[in-house]
């Protein structure tokens, strides 16, 4: 049984369907990258997934439960799946360590010294415990990303959710982030990741879903879909997408 099954799940906003029918499954383990125009439902279909929004119709198993049931408990459920926002979401009075360790102690209950070590731990991983006592106006973008991927991992998640991770950072950072992805791929984390960017979504690896309008048009290798495909909106994206970010290409 996968990780995560979604079957013809449907977004209506004012008459609009945001999403329209979107049906793929993500294995324990697997990296799934979703790519496509602006507007076409990709962090849409992140929220739904995790009950940040409330889909219109269509079904989401995860784990083996039905988690858009009425009676489904929203708060735990969002502990089994990590979000990692795409301008980071660290609060600014907290340091980097802090703001780790505060879902540990509010919602696990773990103890001041129990909750410090599990977050140094995932600091550890991403190296950033040297930086534990900075504040985040102290640390560069892909810093603060890296926070933000310990805070999610620190709560010992079945799937980890990215919402465009190298956006908000220079390519040199992006690089870096990218590396991490790589690790985690390494490590057997269960991922989903929407991004626009064409150099993570080669680098990573894994399943590349293409979703356009609501809809996921297909589904395959990256670069399978990078070349020059049958689909005329799939190859204006990808054409449209490398000329816009030449410059990042090319960077270091």
């Amino acid at each position: 049984m996968p990780l995560l099954t979604v079957r013809n799940l449907i977004m209506t906003y004012e008459g609009r369907n945001a999403l329209d029918g979107v049906d793929f499954d993500l294995a324990e383990g697997e990296l799934k990258v979703v790519m496509g125009p602006s507007g076409s439902g990709k962090s849409t279909l992140l929220r739904c997934l995790n009950r940040l929004a409330t889909p219109t119709s269509g079904q989401v198993i995860f784990q083996g439960e039905d988690i858009l049931r009425p009676d489904t408990d929203v708060r735990a459920l969002r502990q089994r799946i990590g979000f990692v926002f795409q301008h980071f979401a660290l609060y600014r009075h907290l340091t980097a360590l802090q703001n780790v360790t505060l879902g540990l102690r509010k919602l696990r209950g773990m103890s001041a010294a129990e909750a410090d070590e599990r977050a140094r731990q995932e600091l550890r991983r991403m190296n950033m415990v040297e930086h534990e006592r900075k504040y985040p106006s102290q640390l560069s973008g892909g810093q603060k990303q890296r926070v933000a991927i310990a805070r999610a991992l620190a709560m010992d998640p079945a799937v980890l959710f990215f919402d465009e991770p190298t956006s908000a950072l220079d390519p040199l950072m992006a690089r870096e982030v990218v590396n991490i992805l790589q690790q985690l791929r390494r490590d057997g984390v269960s991922m989903l990741c929407v991004t626009h960017d064409l150099y993570l979504a080669r680098a990573v690896g894994g399943r590349l879903l293409f979703l356009d309008q609501g809809r996921i048009l297909l589904e395959g290798n990256a670069e399978d879909l990078f070349g020059e495909h049958a689909d005329p909106r799939v190859r204006a994206f990808f054409r449209q997408e490398r000329e816009e970010r030449a410059p990042t290409e090319a960077a270091p």
